[in-house]
This record gives structure tokens, sequence and C-alpha cells, in this order.
């Protein structure tokens, strides 16, 4: 058995978002419990669905 195959790999990741409104770029929590807003300008930019969250706004990359 592989080194790689003992590994468990998160099912959530940290995801770099850009508002819509304003283009501010920001690092979310892609299973976020709250709202999250831009902290430019308080626009709604991830709403919580009790798994993965629906982001409302452009993804620019995920982080690993």
């Amino acid at each position: 058995m592989r080194e790689e195959d003992l590994l468990v790999k998160p099912r959530t990741r940290f995801l770099r978002v850009k508002c819509s409104a304003c283009g501010n770029e920001q690092i979310i929590f892609g299973s976020p419990s709250t709202k999250v807003h831009c902290i430019a300008c308080e626009k709604t930019i991830a709403l919580p669905r009790g798994g993965k969250g629906k982001i409302l706004t452009r993804i620019i990359a995920v982080c690993e």
C-alpha cells in the first residue's frame, strides 16, 4: 500500500474569490456555516447550505 493511499484528503477547501460588486479579492472557506460578506463593500458573497456553500461570486482559485 502506498503512502498516498493512507492519507485522508480533506473534502473542503479554501477559495480565492473576487467580489462582483467592487472587485475585491479575498479567501473564504468553501463550506461556510454563516453568510460570508465582502470585507470591502459588505455584499454577500457566499451562503451556507448544510454542506458546501453556495458561492455567489466568481471563484478565482482553489487553495490546496
